[in-house]
């Protein structure tokens, strides 16, 4: 039999369908599905729409592990003083939890964004070399400005443009060096130097705690600002980072994502549809909330 292939995703309930579709891709880019363990980082998720994720369980047999942050009182002390926002709730910090949530006999694993479709053997991805360091991960597509940000001098004093950065979308991660690391104690310490306001969350953490131990992968496993062009590339993430997510209902007509009519196929046409109603809602009763 072969080794489990543990894969983690992170997500609140409004990114259900999402985190369904990035699954789903995983699923058919491969030909070891049920070696596929998911485990699944989340805040409170409705019946209906839990039903809709375990049928990655049904189609493909994969495996899938639930870790209800809410009621995580380690998750509830860790977030409690880190920033947020609208666009950046606060589950977006559970990837830095992994090495705690996780079971202690799990070695490695492959964090992967809610905004992501994958193209290619996840497998290829889980076995490769990282060096011997904790931490594998693509650059950044606009690195020195995420870093240093406006006129390229704002947080000189916390990062340097010249050094590597990455982005926190996919991460290969070797869970025996991060228990090690203590990444809670070394975002503590970062917190300790009245910083936070200035990082750009998660992902800026993350290059501080690992700056020089982390490997530089390939750029195809983590295609960032995924667009048409990237079509002709061979891609084996896409990662949308642009405004223009692939399940908005016209990405595809006015072709603003890579591959948006093939990420409708992958959600399947019944839950992208569903996923369009549930964002018109919310979109709606914000208007009624805001006009209130």
């Amino acid at each position: 039999m072969s080794a489990p292939i543990h894969i983690v995703l992170a997500f609140d309930d409004n990114f259900w369908a999402p985190a369904y579709t990035v699954m789903r891709s995983v699923c058919l880019s491969t030909h070891r599905r049920k070696d596929l363990v998911f485990h699944l980082l989340h805040m409170p998720i409705s019946d209906e729409h839990r039903y809709d994720l375990e049928g990655i369980v049904r189609e493909f047999g994969a495996s899938l592990r639930w870790y209800p942050v809410a009621d995580s009182a380690l998750f509830d002390f860790f977030v409690a003083e880190l920033p947020a926002s609208a666009q950046w709730p606060k589950i977006v910090y559970a990837r830095m939890l992994v090495a705690d949530l996780l079971p202690t006999d799990i070695d490695r694993v492959i964090y992967l964004d809610c905004d992501t479709l994958v193209r290619a053997p996840i497998e290829k991805l889980f076995d490769i070399d990282l060096e011997g360091r904790p931490l594998g991960a693509v650059r950044d597509a606009i690195a020195p400005f995420i870093a240093a940000r406006r006129d390229m001098r704002q947080n000189r004093d916390i990062f340097d443009p010249a050094d590597p950065y990455f982005n926190s979308g996919m991460l290969v991660i070797d869970l025996s060096q991060w228990r090690e690391l203590d990444v809670k104690s070394e975002i503590a310490a970062i917190a300790g130097k009245g910083q936070m306001h200035r990082l750009y969350y998660d992902q800026d953490m993350l290059n501080l705690v690992f700056r020089d131990r982390w490997t530089l992968l390939p750029w195809r496993w983590n295609t960032i600002d995924a667009h048409p062009a990237h079509e002709a590339l061979d891609a084996a993430i896409l990662h949308y980072t642009l405004k223009g997510k692939p399940w908005f209902l016209l990405s595809g007509i006015l072709r603003r994502a890579a591959y948006a009519r093939w990420y409708r196929h992958v959600m399947t046409n019944d839950l992208f549809y569903r996923f369009a109603r549930h964002r018109w809602k919310r979109w709606w009763l914000k208007k009624l909330r805001l006009a209130g």
